[in-house]
């Protein structure tokens, strides 16, 4: 308990101080060459230097301090190192200037630095000495915001099912080319064209007014100075959010704090997983675990009463319970194996040979996705299902059947009406242990249809609005990508807690709901033998 408790301890304060923001210092560090370089960034870590490092008599050889301090100092597309180790004794002659902003940025991570000006076309519009800049900042970004999702609304609900469309009709000339021509196909491909030139002439119009948008978004920037005294121009379309955090009251962090809490769970990943959200992962992993519960659920609970009520037990039966023990102890990974080759090649290539064959050579069913990631979860917490549901059946009294079979019912009625519903309690306690598994598993996932970036959601507008083919984002995956995969590991690590911490509040409520469920039937159930 201890030990769980500390974990859980550790993750959370770690992961919810990934919403704090920090003071931003001001330090003049000189390195062992002699010259001096000002850097901007806030405290990431605090930790004693290694013994290695330091003399005999216990003092380190390079700034005679034991304590050194990681400053993050962000703009890593101007400089190579963003992660500096200080000695502590540096930041008693830190500054907190009151003009430093955090910018977080679309691209090239966040940063760090001072206003200049807003410019348009590269003329200043307004100096940062202006008592009316933030506001104005504030104003512009705001319309940028606006411009940004009508564009975002544009490609998505216009550009893209006129693509689709486009394309479904290149596939159907595809089969009237391989099946030949008669007068019923040359009708068609004649009707198919003109509908494709009507497509283009729309596609045409939308694609221009898309492009001037996109001319409109370049037009404005911030021109900003670094610490070291390097400036840039920053395009407005290129930021999501300025803080100035030194200028923030404790009302205004918990507020700043909050916000950074929804964007972080409502909104997509961003820099290769390293910054922005998480929500993606977060409605993979939830449709995933439902898709997978409504597979494993009815097979797991009919092979447990088929073994325990209709089998009859000798050696057959034996040897598949100790099939079905075996099977709870393979190694993850050998399911993700079996899963892509039986599930995604074989049985997703049959699909697609049969129904799809005007997408071939690209595939439909044929690669990694949503539903064989269910499957291949659902395969691997069958045991747990099937060992939980045989439990609570051999834990119904034989009074319970000898009663019912005394008032006239028949076997079938006994299992069905009488058996099963009093072990539904246990049915649902291997169902939380199987949703726990699934929402923990990284391996085989990997093989079998999560991704590091999905380029959409399996549930949209779009008709059938559920895409069993599309591939998925995983918290799981998410988490192994931005903790292992990262080049940018120590900027991360407070994002990989805060993903933990989601992950584990997710599972918490998935159980919470099942195990709610479960007490009511086993309450409901109890009041009728009562």
């Amino acid at each position: 308990m201890l030990m769980v408790f500390g974990l859980i301890a550790v993750i959370a304060v770690r992961g919810f101080g990934h919403f704090w923001t920090p003071a931003l210092l001001q330090v003049t560090w000189t390195d062992e060459s002699g010259s001096a370089e000002t850097l901007l960034g806030r405290v990431l870590a605090r930790e004693k230097i290694a013994d290695h490092l330091r003399t005999g008599d216990g003092n380190n050889i390079k700034n005679n301090k034991p304590i050194q301090v990681l400053l993050g100092t962000a703009n890593r597309d101007l400089a190579s190192d963003t992660y500096r180790w200080l000695p502590e004794e540096l930041l008693h002659a830190a500054t907190v200037p009151a003009d430093a902003l955090i910018i977080e940025r679309n691209r090239r991570g966040d940063f760090y630095g001072y206003p200049v000006a807003l410019v348009h076309q590269g003329e200043v519009v307004l100096a940062a000495a202006d008592e009316k800049f933030s506001e104005e900042l504030t104003n512009y970004l705001q319309r940028y915001r606006l411009l940004q999702k009508q564009l975002h609304e544009l490609e998505r609900k216009q550009l893209a099912p006129l693509s689709e469309a486009m394309q479904t009709l290149a596939q159907q000339q595809n089969v009237v080319d391989k099946n030949g021509a008669n007068a019923s196909a040359v009708y068609r491909q004649q009707e198919s064209e003109e509908q494709h030139a009507v497509f283009q002439q729309e596609y045409d119009s939308l694609y221009q007014q898309r492009a001037h948008w996109l001319a409109e978004l370049s037009k404005d920037g911030l021109q900003v100075r670094t610490a070291s005294g390097d400036e840039l121009e920053i395009p407005l379309a290129d930021i999501l959010r300025v803080t100035w955090p030194n200028r923030m009251s404790l009302a205004d962090r918990i507020t700043d704090y909050t916000e950074k809490f929804v964007l972080f769970v409502s909104s997509a990943p961003r820099d290769a997983n390293t910054a922005g959200g998480i929500f993606p992962a977060i409605f993979g992993t939830v449709v995933m675990v439902l898709v997978m519960s409504v597979l494993v659920t009815p097979f797991g609970v009919l092979a447990a009463i088929f073994l325990h009520e209709y089998a009859r037990q000798g050696w057959f039966v034996r040897l598949v319970r100790i099939s079905v023990y075996n099977l709870a102890g393979v190694p993850s990974i050998v399911y993700g194996i079996f899963g892509l080759g039986f599930f995604v090649y074989i049985v997703g290539g049959s699909i697609d040979r049969l129904f799809y064959e005007s997408s071939l050579p690209a595939p439909v069913f044929g690669t990694p996705g949503l539903f064989w990631a269910a499957l291949t979860m659902a395969l691997l917490t069958l045991p747990v299902v099937i060992v939980s549901t045989e439990e609570g059946l051999s834990r119904i009294p034989v009074s319970i059947r000898h009663g019912s079979f005394a008032l006239g019912a028949t076997r079938t009625e006994t299992i069905w009406k009488v058996v099963v519903p009093l072990a539904t309690p246990a049915m649902m306690t291997g169902l939380i242990l199987a949703v726990a598994r699934a929402a923990g598993e990284v391996a085989p996932l990997m093989l079998v249809g999560v991704v590091k970036l999905a380029p959409a959601l399996p549930i949209d507008g779009s008709f059938p609005y559920v895409h069993l083919d599309r591939k998925i984002m995983h918290l799981g995956y998410h988490i192994y990508d931005s903790g292992f995969q990262s080049a940018n590991s120590d900027g991360t690590r407070s994002l990989v807690y805060a993903s933990c911490l989601v992950l584990l509040l997710l599972i918490v409520m998935l159980n919470m709901t099942a195990i709610r469920i479960r007490n009511n039937l086993r309450r409901k159930y109890r009041d009728a033998l009562e």
